[in-house]
Order: structure tokens, then C-alpha cells, then sequence
């Protein structure tokens, strides 16, 4: 028997941390048969849930005693707290995706079964070639609780054909200059929104509430929400003012990117630029224009590279876990590892070639994949994430409500982040 502490998830539980008493592996599943294991994912792609399929008939013709694999979809925007629901209600899945921003809650906490040992044992699973980089997020006490199994950096792409309208180089000639950087970036957009009215720079999928995708851009000026250890606030930093202050300027002041309330579609062609991951290259066919694909402009703490990651874990209040870890080592092997990079860049270093991406990736042209993607996976860091981090990510949200006026005070907004969220870290 063992006491987890477990997740706090927005709408779950409004003060407390949810624990969970219980046996963690509920009874021992070594010669369990007839066993049904059910995984939770955050895609309904059916193109994607129908890859995982066929991964799972083929591991089910193998192994008689699995009677079924149910990939089973929930919402992104509520992912977590539909799991940690789950789990409290006694339904836990065998399997889960893990955000990256909740990484440290569940890989903290208990709730997840350790798999190093068993992914090493397993044979032809090449254990040692998966990226020291990749794994570094999914261990606890140096052992591996959670695969890596899609690692995709953030790369801009760019809309040539806007910048030509508004008289603007190219981003491959702004960047043979040596001004692919941030306040370049900055320029065009302005004089793209001014000529044409469309936007300049869009981060996908900040719409000015999801906060830490900001990390794209503050990380260029060597800012970072929180100390290392995660004990210290440091938004009111002056790296993270400066940074605040560009994007403020080009939000309010030269329109270089849409304000609150206005969306631009950077793939139907209604920006300059967007700041995304590689997988969304698939949605280039339906835009239509001249486009290219480079790495994050540099910022005055100079180059730099995110990823975003997120893993699988074998969860600790599931019913099968060794069942669900045997069938975590097959969907991970190095062959399915590239069938799954069609859609999710692997972790196996092996795999982090042109050969393998591009053909994952037919929109990317070898030189993009050579030039911009493999050099953002192997030196890609990963956004900083905490435990707790549903009720922190709340209480920094509501705080930055403030910086989204034209006459915010930037730094005092900042300085209010840390005063609400330094008791929570």
C-alpha cells in the first residue's frame, strides 16, 4: 500500500492537493489474462488514432492475454482535470499522455510506475538511444517514469509573400544579414500590418490567456518565470520587463502583433509569421503562398530553442501496470518510434536525421529538417513547468489580466505576478 500525493487540477479541487490512498498497482497483473488496457490521449485526429490502432492489433496478435488497447480522446483544454478526475473517482486509465507543463506534478507525486527498468530489458528496445535531452523531464531519481514520445521544437514560420507586399526582405535574407532576431521580426510585422492590415506575429495559441507560450519569446531575453529550484518568483526580473515591454509595444504601440480580442490564422494566410511546432507544417497545403521555415529569432540574450514535449506514463492507480508497461515498451520500440515521428518527433538520437523527418514530414524540405528541426530538438529546452501547476498557472493568468490595457505599468503588473504567486511556489 503507499499514499500518492497527486495533482491539483482547475475545477477539481479549489484549495487542497487531492491525495489518493491506495495500492498503487491494485494487485499484480504478471499473469493476468483477458486484460483490457485503456490509455487517454488529447487527439481525435483520426488519422492519428487510427496509427495507434494498428500499433495495438499488431501488440494484441502477439500477446493473447490482451484482450483489448482503447485509445480513449479528452478534451485538451481539460485534459488534466478530466484524468485527475478519473483517477479520483477510482477509473484510472493503464496509460496517459502527460502535458509538459504538468510534468512535475505527476512525476513528483507517485503516479506514475517507474519503466526504465523494463524498457532496458526489453530486447531490441535500444534503450541508450534515447535523447539524455528528451528524458531529462520524465525522471524521478534518475529513473525514467514517463516516454518522451513526442518532442517537436518551436520553429517561426514565415509568409514571404506578405513581406513582399509591404516592401519587406525575406526572412531568409534577414537572417543571411545577421537581423534574424526579435526587434527585426518586430519591424516587418509592423510594416506588414500597416500595407496590407493583416497581422505581423502571432505566438499560436496564446490568445493572450495561455501565458507560458510567452516563453517562446521571453526565453530570448534570458527571462524565466521562476528560479531554478521553483522557489522564487522572478517575473518582476529585469530580463522578463524587458521582455514584457516588447511584447506590450508590439501589441499596443506598433501593431506588430494582434492585440487582445483579434485572431489572425497564420496558415490561412493572415499573418507574417507564427511562432509553432513543426507539426503543424501539415496545414501549410491550405494557405496557398510563399512561405519558409526558420529557427526562433535570436533575442538580446541571443540565440536559443524550445521544445514541447510530452510523455507517456504507465499510472500507478491503473489496474494492469505491467500490462500497460509491456505495451508502453512495444508502442515505443525503435519501429513504431518512426512510424509515430509522421506526426511526433521521436526521442531515439538515431531517428533526429533528415531521412527519417522528412519522411514524416514531406512539406519540410530536407534542408529545413537539417537546418531548423533537428538542431531545435537537440538543443531545444523545455518551457518551465512546477507542481501545483494548475492553481499557479491560474493565479499568474489572472494576474497578467492587468498588462493586456494600452496603459499597463509593466513592471508593477510583474511585480504583482510575483506577489500573488510567491506564496503558491
Amino acid at each position: 500500500m503507499r499514499s500518492a500525493k497527486w495533482l491539483t487540477a482547475a475545477g477539481l479541487l479549489t484549495t487542497a492537493t487531492l491525495v489518493l490512498t491506495g495500492c498503487s498497482a491494485a494487485s499484480s497483473d504478471d499473469k493476468a489474462t483477458d486484460v483490457d488496457l485503456r490509455m487517454t490521449v488529447w487527439t481525435s485526429n483520426e488519422d492519428h488514432l487510427a496509427m495507434f490502432d494498428s500499433i495495438a492489433d499488431a501488440y494484441i496478435a502477439e500477446h493473447p492475454e490482451i484482450a483489448s488497447i482503447t485509445f480513449d480522446p479528452l478534451p485538451f483544454d481539460d485534459y488534466t482535470t478530466t484524468l485527475t478526475t478519473q483517477v479520483a473517482g477510482g477509473k484510472s486509465p493503464d496509460l496517459a499522455w502527460i502535458l509538459e507543463n504538468t510534468a512535475p506534478d505527476f512525476v513528483d507525486s507517485g503516479a506514475l510506475v517507474p519503466i526504465q527498468e523494463a524498457l532496458e530489458a526489453t530486447e531490441g528496445y535500444e534503450y541508450e538511444d534515447l535523447s539524455d535531452a528528451a528524458t531529462k523531464l520524465w525522471k524521478s531519481d534518475g529513473s525514467l517514469v514517463a516516454y518522451p514520445f513526442s518532442t517537436s521544437p518551436l520553429v517561426m514560420f514565415v509568409n514571404n509573400d506578405l513581406l513582399a507586399e509591404a516592401g519587406q526582405p525575406t526572412a531568409a535574407e534577414l537572417r543571411a544579414d545577421g537581423m534574424w532576431e526579435w526587434e527585426s521580426v518586430a519591424a516587418a510585422s509592423s510594416e506588414v500590418n500597416s500595407a496590407t492590415g493583416k497581422a505581423g506575429f502571432v505566438i499560436r495559441d496564446f490568445d493572450y490567456t495561455s501565458w507560458d507560450n510567452l516563453a517562446s519569446i521571453w526565453d530570448g531575453w534570458g527571462a524565466q518565470p521562476w528560479s531554478d529550484d521553483g522557489a522564487t518568483c522572478e517575473f518582476a526580473s529585469d530580463e522578463m520587463i524587458d521582455a514584457f515591454s516588447f511584447i506590450h509595444d508590439a501589441a499596443f504601440e506598433s501593431s506588430a502583433m494582434p492585440g487582445p480580442g483579434t485572431t489572425a490564422d497564420f496558415f490561412a494566410g493572415e499573418s507574417a509569421f507564427t511562432v509553432t511546432q513543426i507539426s503543424r507544417a501539415s496545414l501549410l497545403a491550405e494557405g496557398g503562398f510563399n512561405w519558409d521555415l526558420l529557427p526562433l529569432p535570436a533575442g538580446p540574450a541571443g540565440e536559443y530553442s524550445i521544445v514541447g514535449q510530452a510523455g507517456i506514463g504507465v499510472m500507478s492507480q491503473g489496474e494492469n501496470p505491467d500490462a500497460a508497461t509491456g505495451f508502453l515498451a512495444y508502442f515505443s520500440n525503435p519501429e513504431n518510434s518512426e512510424l509515430l515521428a509522421q506526426w511526433f518527433p521521436p526521442a531515439r538520437n538515431s531517428q533526429l536525421n533528415a531521412e527519417t523527418l522528412a519522411a514524416a514530414n514531406p512539406v519540410l524540405s530536407a534542408e529545413q529538417i537539417e537546418d531548423v528541426v533537428v538542431p531545435g530538438i537537440l538543443t531545444g529546452v523545455v518551457r518551465q513547468g512546477h507542481t501545483d501547476s494548475a492553481k499557479i498557472s491560474q493565479t499568474v493568468r489572472a494576474s497578467l489580466d492587468a498588462m493586456w490595457t494600452a496603459d499597463a505599468d509593466v513592471p508593477a503588473v510583474l511585480q504583482g505576478v510575483c506577489d500573488a504567486v510567491d506564496p503558491l511556489l
